[in-house]
């Protein structure tokens, strides 16, 4: 059962300047990266958004389920776009992702969000967790973390791993099929990895 809490925000306004090419279009067994992880997204909860700073670009891949938001702060980077979605979305939680995780896993992802209501209404963030960092792009983030988060950016941060760090975050153990599904691209070369883990 989907929880109308939560909304989905995919995060498609880097420049891949590694990749060289848009990786949000680069394509595993015809579709694109962007595609599945909005197709995940879409199990997961009742809405989702994509804010990009280009949308013309992603229109013809995206179907009318999918809500396009244009990126108010291009090239600002990621805490700012979240900083935009909590402004713009209204929901209790916004499940954040990054557009290059192919690998995302309903399921993983559907047992975290079973904890949410467990939680204290002190908690800000529920993230993965591992090696020592947070993995931001696969999180969810409170709705009454914007004024925090928008504290922190005014003050010149602009790293999750910093400000998530400094308020109410729960992490959450990303081991086994969980670690693997947090497995992205900023190369070529990782993107070839990634077509040969979900081949397998």
């Amino acid at each position: 059962m989907i929880d109308d809490r939560i909304i989905s925000l995919i995060l498609a306004g880097g420049k891949s300047s590694r990749m060289g090419t848009d990786k949000a279009l680069l394509e595993i067994e015809g579709k694109s990266l962007l595609q599945r992880v909005c197709e995940t997204a879409a199990k997961l909860t009742s809405q989702v958004y994509v804010l990009t700073d280009s949308p013309d670009r992603y229109r013809s891949i995206l179907t009318a389920d999918y809500q396009l938001i244009p990126d108010r702060n291009p090239g600002a980077g990621p805490l700012v776009a979240l900083s935009q979605g909590l402004s713009e979305i209204n929901a209790e939680w916004i499940l954040l992702l990054g557009c290059d995780l192919p690998l995302l896993d309903a399921d993983i992802i559907q047992n975290w969000e079973r904890q949410l209501p467990e939680l204290p209404t002190s908690t800000l963030a529920v993230v993965p967790y591992q090696n020592d960092r947070w993995e931001p792009l696969c999180g969810f983030y409170r709705d009454r973390s914007l004024s925090s988060l928008q504290k922190f950016i005014d003050n010149g941060g602009r790293s999750f791993q910093a400000w998530l760090s400094q308020i109410p975050a729960v992490p959450l153990p990303a081991v086994d099929r969980a670690s693997l599904m947090l497995s992205n691209c900023n190369t070529p070369e990782e993107f070839e990895q990634l077509k040969a883990k979900i081949s397998k």
